[in-house]
């Protein structure tokens, strides 16, 4: 067993729960794959029977419309899980295709390598049940935003939701207007109208290189709309 998966394991809440035995074991079995930037982990449809801990890079949950449009309905980085519904169900079809958002490692099991040892230990089983609730929940929030919130709305929680994760007030302009449109179900026309519309507002600044937050009030009154 690598330290490095020994360590992914023995932090994640799902697995900590086994012994460090059962962590070895399922070491063992874990296969590791690397996928470069943009390839795809597995398709929309796909029977995939699998479960998977991301160890390197980040992983983008997609869906896509008739006309080619692209909705990113959640992103996996370090240590987190997915899994395929047919690890649970025989059949069922994954609802997402699996992209790699850049360069990418993951440690991936077959449903029967894994399942005896979560059999084995109820705690693991029920940690699990609960990231699927969460999962759920998110889900439930994304479906509402796209059935009740206009896209300015989607777009600003986007962008509070970008400066809250990076602690500071200002932003590198590192996704593209497509890649955002992507994030929250709308054209990167639209969001180009939007993210403008804030600025004139004098809620954000642009820059070629950066949006920088100036009224968060403002943003959140766009964000709490329905």
């Amino acid at each position: 067993m690598s330290e490095e998966l020994a360590r992914l394991l023995a932090q994640n809440t799902i697995f900590q729960h086994l012994t460090a035995g059962q962590r070895s074991q399922a070491a063992a079995a874990a296969q590791r794959r690397r996928f470069p930037a943009g390839s795809f982990i597995t398709h929309y449809g796909d029977i995939w029977p699998y479960l998977f801990i991301v160890g390197v890079g980040s992983v983008d949950g997609m869906k896509e419309s008739a006309d080619g449009r692209q909705l990113i309905v959640l992103t996996l980085v370090r240590s987190e899980l997915f899994w395929g519904l047919a690890f649970f169900n025989d059949g069922m079809k994954t609802p997402v295709a699996l992209v790699a958002r850049e360069t990418t490692e993951i440690h991936v099991w077959p449903r029967d390598a894994l399942l005896p040892l979560l059999l084995d230990t109820p705690q693991a089983l029920w940690s699990l049940s609960q990231r699927m609730v969460v999962r759920m929940a998110q889900a439930s929030q994304i479906l509402e935003g796209l059935a009740f919130q206009p896209v300015s709305g989607r777009l600003a929680r986007f962008l509070l939701d970008r400066f809250s994760d990076a602690g500071e007030a200002s932003l590198e302009r590192s996704l593209t207007l497509d890649d955002i449109a992507a994030h929250i179900g709308s054209t990167r026309e639209m969001v180009c109208r939007a993210l403008y519309q804030f600025s004139d507002k004098d809620f954000i600044r642009i820059t070629r290189t950066e949006f920088t937050l100036i009224d968060e009030a403002g943003l959140a009154d766009i964000a709490a709309r329905g």
